[in-house]
């Protein structure tokens, strides 16, 4: 099974069987009868795979499919950070190690991030890692809820700003504006809101799949997409009818650029880069995964 996701290359996408975001994939890698699943994402993607599906075998295309986020933080951290607040729940966004989700008690994507949040006791304060812009989005969204955030960010979101997204509102001002949590324009474009500084209408904040929902269901003729620009040749397939903007055309994750067609070919040819996670770790990461995607 070929799983890609939104952010792969166009010709890589357009090979998969399978598309989605990190939740999305997550379910198929877990749900597939395949022998082999090909990984074209980034190292904790197929990780995650290997965790959910243990008896299949997991090729990750590309070594050098890394994440900027998954590394701004260690399991060391995250003992060090539950030491100090013993009696909180830690939640860690998917976009982690599987060193790190042996160490969480909840999983999280951002599609569902706020159920997750939801379904901690409220009595209980929460730990939540690593992204600080999503962290600062459960903040907004539930403020009577004692949530602590570690500052760690994705180098290509926290450079979406939101002047660059204003900008592009001046140039198209049909267009209505789907922006991801984990960016750093989400919160200035929010604040501005309350200031009266931003026009609210037609801003979207929504994970990668909340804006693909939105740009295939949408009534807008123009949308201004501020994420990793990769998501952009999925919403042009699903509503060809539409124009879809990269907020920011230099928010580029050559991470998740790195796995190519050849890659594909000769993981598969060479059974190269098979993803093994140890046992005792990938038990306990299983845990706080499975509360994922349990959690929808």
């Amino acid at each position: 099974m070929l799983l890609a996701h939104n952010y792969q290359r166009p010709e890589v996408q357009d090979t998969a069987d399978f598309v989605g975001d990190s939740l999305g994939l997550s379910r198929a890698a877990a749900a597939t009868d395949a022998d082999v699943i090909v990984f074209c994402g980034v190292h904790f993607m197929a990780e995650t795979a290997a965790i959910l599906a243990p008896r299949r075998r997991v090729l990750l295309p590309n070594l050098e499919a890394r994440c900027s986020l998954a590394a701004s933080i260690t399991a060391a951290d995250v003992r060090r950070w539950r030491a100090e607040f013993p009696d909180h729940v830690v939640v860690g966004y998917v976009n982690t190690s599987a060193e790190v989700k042996a160490e969480l008690d909840y999983c999280c994507t951002s599609g569902n991030v706020l159920e997750v949040i939801d379904a901690v006791p409220a009595d209980r304060g929460v730990l939540f890692l690593p992204d600080f812009f999503l962290g600062a989005h459960i903040r907004r969204e539930r403020p009577d809820r004692d949530v602590r955030v570690w500052p760690g960010e994705c180098h290509v979101h926290k450079e979406i700003n939101a002047r660059t997204v204003n900008a592009k509102r001046r140039q198209h001002p049909d267009a209505e504006v789907l922006v991801h949590p984990e960016c750093g324009c989400a919160g200035q474009l929010i604040y501005g809101m309350g200031l009266g500084d931003v026009d609210p209408a037609g801003v979207h904040i929504a994970s990668t799949e909340g804006m693909i929902r939105a740009a295939r269901s949408g009534a807008a003729p123009r949308y201004i997409v501020a994420t990793e620009v990769g998501i952009v040749h999925r919403m042009r397939q699903i509503a060809p009818s539409k124009e879809f903007l990269p907020a920011d055309a230099e928010a580029v994750c050559h991470f998740m650029k790195t796995i190519t067609l050849t890659d594909m070919r000769n993981a598969l040819r060479d059974n190269r880069h098979v993803i093994r996670v140890p046992g005792a770790i990938a038990d306990r990461a299983r845990a706080a995964l499975d509360r994922m995607v349990a959690i929808g």
